[in-house]
């Protein structure tokens, strides 16, 4: 397994875990048939300008074949007013390249750049169905606050997390 910082190449891979990993983390979440419209076309637009803005740091988990199997992708959001401080903005894996220490190794990448940068304190939302929420919280992140948000016409819960202190990430 390979962890190395994504380049526009990568767009389309990271397109398609996005993408695939939406379907199958979200299927009794959100309606199937926003999902179903997922288009890995728009989301490889989405991935091209986030990895080349400005302080957005974009990580891919390659397979044995070269294959993207997972990513990870964090900075500073711009409603982030929180000095010192970044968010995890997104961290997909493939359902079947999960349990495999491949997120780990993914958010230490992150967190490293993070450290770098001078960031004490990092944000993380998650939807409180979604059981990745289970991967942060054993990664030592602390409830902050609950907020009502909607999503294809679903009224869901998102959890918004935050690590006061990253160096046991690092470990």
């Amino acid at each position: 397994m390979l962890i190395r910082e994504a380049t526009l190449a990568d767009a389309e891979g990271i397109a398609k875990v996005h993408v695939d990993c939406w379907r199958t983390t979200y299927k009794d979440i959100m309606p199937s048939d926003f999902l179903d419209k997922l288009s890995y076309e728009k989301r490889k637009g989405i991935w091209i300008k986030n990895i080349t803005s400005n302080g957005n740091y974009v990580y891919v988990a390659e397979n044995n074949e070269g294959k993207i199997v997972g990513f990870i992708c964090g900075g500073k959001r711009e409603t982030n007013q929180v000095e010192d401080s970044g968010d995890l903005t997104a961290i997909y894996i493939l359902e079947n390249a999960q349990r495999m220490g491949i997120g780990k190794k993914l958010i230490k990448e992150l967190f490293f750049k993070f450290e770098e940068l001078g960031f004490k304190t990092i944000f993380v939302e998650v939807l409180e169905d979604n059981k990745s929420r289970y991967f942060y919280e054993a990664f030592g992140t602390e409830l902050l606050k609950t907020e009502k948000i909607k999503i294809a016409g679903s009224e869901l819960n998102l959890l918004v997390y935050e690590w006061k202190d990253i160096s046991p990430v690092l470990l």
